[in-house]
């Protein structure tokens, strides 16, 4: 599995394991790196910091998009491959959008329910046709 896979996956670890465990994001992060086992890639960093930083608009987005979705319905390991795959989407440039879509669906299938690949392929698809209306 490529670096940045492993590092996507280890990023929507960190999130879900966060939500679960009701802290914060960032904390967990600290303790998975302070532990280094297994080591925690830079981009897992990158990842989990952009994922809070741009928390509240990342929500809203998918609350918004979602048909017939709350993010409080949603599985956490939905919401949480949702959150990282809409951040790289909409603020990784240096991520093809055609990537950030596909890796998305791919820790769907890894990580969630059977439905859970065409759900988060078909609301980041739809982000992708409003990237253009959608960030300042």
């Amino acid at each position: 599995m490529p670096a940045r896979s492993k590092a996507r996956k280890r990023a929507v670890d960190v999130l879900y394991e966060s939500e679960l465990r009701g802290r914060p994001p960032l904390t967990t992060l600290a303790d998975r790196i302070e532990l280094a086992d297994p080591p925690v890639p830079d981009y897992t960093r990158q990842l989990v910091e952009g994922v809070v930083e741009h928390a509240q608009r990342l929500d809203e987005l998918l609350a918004a998009h979602a048909q017939g979705w709350t993010l409080d319905r949603m599985a956490p390991v939905d919401r949480n491959i949702l959150r990282v795959g809409a951040y790289e989407l909409l603020y990784a440039d240096d991520v093809p959008d055609a990537v950030a879509i596909s890796e998305a669906v791919r820790l769907a299938r890894e990580l969630a329910g059977e439905e859970s690949p065409a759900f988060v392929n078909g609301l980041l698809a739809h982000l992708l046709e409003l990237k253009p209306t959608l960030l300042p």
